[in-house]
């Protein structure tokens, strides 16, 4: 049985692109924030420039309910708005014409939300590291960038470009997204780190990191030229993290460009930052907190030995470079799009590095963490991500396409092209449907369907009588004619066409019986025996 979900009109406002909010495309933001570390409190602005793209009077941006918008500042004048729940409504003098560039900035303080789980439960991190120096981030996926900061907090519109200022007391350093211009000396105390992101970014991933760090720098030579690499770890852990990081940083880069394209950002750079929270994929900055380990803290999800082979955190989160920031869903319920295929890097990159073998393992072996409770796609329009199975059904799926496909250097083809296709795009389900069944030429509708939006796993059910093979599918969405590979001679399998309900029959080798009648074991499916 799948959950049942009730929304509110706060997750409306959230999740629904109204006029108020495709009104206006966004260009550029300017975030200047200052963390009073000791008191764990904010203040600061974003700036909002924009293009019109209608006529309007009254826009939404989205900032959390328990932080105070202290004015909103047009043209050297304060605008009226109001608040419902954690959106604001902010009315104009006068009618902003379409195609129009403006701008206004909000200004705001307050005590931001505290992550009770982070990542998954999102909100400021306020930490120490061994020695007891202050060590603060944010994660906020999916919990809301509004949580820390102004902004129009859905997927859909990405920024084109941002400045990052962050203000910490002297003493620590400060990370963020993008390339590094400059650092001011405050009059209290402070540093204002100053931090350009020049490639459009989604809301999520824009964060800070602050501590006592250790940095050191490197370059990889690419597909598009010299990419700078940054490193940043705690000091204290710096001579753990650089052979640790130096040698897989390079291995993702070089695997991931050859199944990806291009890594998507030269122009802000790659950096690893450790943070206080497991990982995630901030842009251009990405967070790392799997303490050195193989595997997933030290545990193999496969359950294989692979999965010990490489460091889940910097393969699974610099993989959603691509996958997430590169091409970033439209709406949290298509989130699949993001973990699906990142989750689905970790095997090619196993492949490249240990063969093909490797790969098959370990995917078949993540099988074991599909909870086929809910549906992989969330719910559109309220803020609702699917199910965790996006991540492990969801590469299980993207495996299975391959087997269909039947061209491994097609497939290949595919996940590039997506990467170029939609090369710094927001986009949907249909979208990324339509494209992979009209480059590989096999009709994955049904597929898609039955994967992505039911719970149910496909069952192949057989019986064999004098010679004859009788199959059909079932436990399926109507209409699922998904082909599947199957052995009919011994250690052979070959391609059949079951379809939903209905039996077909084929003659095979008297060798073949229903105790070693066996359906590929690539393709994420189950299979039964019928009378």
């Amino acid at each position: 049985m799948s959950k049942e979900h009730s929304f509110s009109r706060a997750d409306t406002l959230r999740g629904m692109l109204t006029s108020a909010r495709t009104c206006y495309d966004l260009n550029y933001y300017h975030l200047a924030v200052k963390i009073d570390i000791d008191n764990k409190s904010i203040s600061g602005s974003n700036e909002f420039n924009f293009t019109a793209t209608a006529d309007f009077s009254l826009l939404q941006f989205d900032l959390f309910s328990n932080l105070k918008v202290e004015k909103i500042v047009y043209k050297d004048q304060e605008l009226p708005f109001k608040r419902e729940f954690n959106a604001v409504f902010v009315t104009f003098p006068a009618v902003i014409k379409k195609g129009s560039k403006d701008k206004f900035k909000v200004y705001y303080s307050g005590d931001p939300v505290i992550a009770r789980n982070p990542p998954w439960d999102g909100g400021f991190i306020f930490s120490k590291d061994k020695a007891g120096n202050p060590w603060v981030s944010v994660a906020c996926q999916g919990f809301g960038a509004s949580s820390w900061w102004p902004n129009k907090d859905h997927q859909s519109d990405e920024v084109d470009s941002v400045l990052i200022s962050i203000s910490v007391p002297k003493g620590l350093q400060e990370i963020s997204n993008g390339r590094l211009r400059s650092i001011k000396d405050q009059p209290d105390g402070y540093k204002e780190y100053n931090w350009f992101v020049s490639n459009p970014i989604n809301n999520y991933t824009v964060t800070f990191y602050t501590g006592k760090y250790a940095h050191w720098t490197d370059n990889y030579k690419g597909e598009n030229g010299n990419l700078s690499l940054d490193f940043w770890s705690l000091k204290e852990d710096s001579l753990q993290a650089r052979p640790h990081w130096d040698t897989d940083v390079k291995r993702m880069l070089k695997n991931f460009e050859y199944w990806f394209g291009p890594y998507p950002f030269y122009k802000d750079g790659y950096k690893l930052v450790q943070a206080p929270h497991l990982g995630m994929e901030h842009q251009s900055a990405v967070a790392y907190g799997n303490l050195f380990k193989m595997g997933y803290l030290g545990r193999d999800l496969s359950g294989t030995g692979w999965g010990l082979k490489f460091d889940f955190i910097v393969v699974h989160e610099s993989g959603h470079e691509w996958f997430g920031n590169n091409i970033t869903a439209k709406d949290i319920a298509d989130m699949w799009i993001h973990e699906a295929f990142t989750n689905y890097s970790e095997a090619l990159f196993l492949e490249s590095e240990y063969g093909k073998k490797a790969a098959t393992e370990y995917v078949i072996g993540i099988r074991k963490n599909i909870k086929n409770e809910s549906p992989v796609i969330g719910h559109y329009n309220v803020n609702n991500e699917g199910s965790g199975d996006m991540y492990y059904k969801g590469a299980n799926m993207l495996h299975t396409i391959r087997q269909l496909i039947g061209n491994d250097e097609k497939f290949r083809s595919i996940l590039r092209g997506l990467n170029k296709t939609f090369y710094h795009q927001t986009v949907t389900t249909l979208q990324i449907e339509n494209y992979m069944a009209a480059q590989s030429g096999v009709k994955l509708d049904k597929i898609f369907d039955q994967y992505l939006r039911n719970i149910t796993v496909p069952v192949l059910s057989y019986h064999i009588k004098g010679g004859k093979l009788s199959y059909r599918w079932t436990n399926t969405i109507p209409g699922f004619d998904m082909p599947v590979k199957v052995r009919l001679k011994p250690g052979i399998y070959s391609l059949i066409k079951p379809v939903t309900g209905t039996w077909k029959t084929i003659n095979i080798p008297s060798t073949i019986n229903e105790d070693n009648f066996k359906a590929d074991p690539n393709f994420y499916i189950e299979i039964k025996a019928e009378e």
